[in-house]
């Protein structure tokens, strides 16, 4: 992967973290005060910072990774948490910022897509559909051995518990994504995705909203709120950033389709693995409601994402190359996730 050109200044901060900090302590500022207040050299300053931390991170300074998700992570909670005071949302100055961070993680996983691949794609819906489907049994990531090996047969309640904490990216909000992704769609499509929001919704019941049920977990195990971004690891803060990233913005929506349809259709595979690890261990029921019903309910939710929301999209060419995109989005980065997660886990 090449590298971009980063402006040579001479002030730029060195430590990845406390250029998160310094930029992390503006969001919760009024958004004319934050544009106020860091402007000429200060402003320079903070977006050099930005731009090297990007470079290094697009070269493999797992430092810099971290730091680069960890920020567009917490901006990004401006956007998906109800605030308690006042926040920097709307500033112009951090809207530059999550633009430079949103577009070199898009540029690294597209890097990761292999030449020609999405060029590939058939035509045809129906066989457009099973090219994808194709694309993901014939992925390293289908059946990999951290669910399959690891977690089925050795994990033991330590490692389920921080198995937890960095599934609660994307697990622990599947219905505000959801929410945000149906904004401006249509017919069939608008259809599954409000009935897919409804399931996660309990059906109306809200002692069986599907984020409620998964926080039963985090009572089994005790995980205070503070200890989540504590836990997170880079991978794991990527794959929250690449789902609100693509489910916010309405120019991504097809990459949306393809990223979390294919998430869908793996869930039940992976969350057979889960319970019975979990079984295996006699964890209280309590804490395992939310992936039970997720094997059966994901399953049909991917069966009726495939048909009400691929296959008419897939009539347009800017569609299908999209949805493909985000589907290998999600596979590859899922599977650097879980590659990274077995020998932190077996450690």
């Amino acid at each position: 992967m090449e590298t971009r050109e980063t402006p040579a200044r001479t002030a730029v901060p060195h430590d990845p973290l406390a250029l998160v900090d310094e930029v992390s302590g503006w969001l919760t500022t009024d958004a004319a005060e934050v544009d106020a207040k860091i402007t000429g050299e200060d402003r320079d300053r903070l977006i050099d910072g930005v731009r090297k931390l990007n470079a290094e991170s697009l070269v493999g300074d797992q430092a810099a990774f971290y730091a680069q998700q960890l920020l567009l992570a917490r901006i990004y909670q401006m956007h998906t948490v109800l605030p308690e005071t006042t926040t920097a949302e709307g500033s112009v100055f951090v809207s530059e910022v999550t633009r430079l961070l949103e577009e070199a993680t898009a540029q690294v996983e597209d890097d990761w897509i292999e030449p020609g691949l999405l060029e590939q794609a058939p035509e045809e819906p129906r066989a457009y559909l099973s090219w994808l489907k194709q694309l993901a049994r014939g992925h390293r990531v289908f059946k990999h051995p951290y669910y399959h090996e690891f977690i089925r047969n050795q994990a033991d309640a330590d490692d389920l518990r921080n198995y937890v904490m960095q599934e609660s990216v994307v697990d622990g909000r599947f219905d505000d994504l959801l929410a945000m992704m149906q904004v401006g769609t249509s017919g069939r499509a608008k259809m599954e995705i409000a009935a897919n929001f409804w399931d996660e919704m309990g059906n109306g019941d809200p002692d069986q909203v599907h984020t409620l049920l998964f926080n039963k977990i985090y009572e089994v195990f005790e995980i205070p709120p503070e200890e989540l971004e504590r836990s997170l690891t880079a991978n794991a803060l990527l794959s929250g950033n690449l789902a609100v990233m693509l489910s916010r913005y309405r120019k991504f929506y097809p990459e949306a389709v393809g990223f979390l349809g294919m998430t869908e259709w793996m869930v039940p595979d992976r969350f057979v693995q889960v319970v019975h690890a979990w079984e295996r261990l006699g964890l209280p029921d309590i804490g395992i409601v939310y992936h039970r019903l997720h094997i059966t309910v994901d399953s049909q939710h991917a069966a009726g994402w495939f048909h009400n929301v691929v296959l008419p999209a897939a009539e347009s060419a800017h569609m299908r190359r999209a949805i493909a995109r985000g589907t290998l989005w999600r596979l590859n980065s899922s599977a650097r996730y879980l590659d990274e997660r077995m020998p932190v886990a077996a450690a």
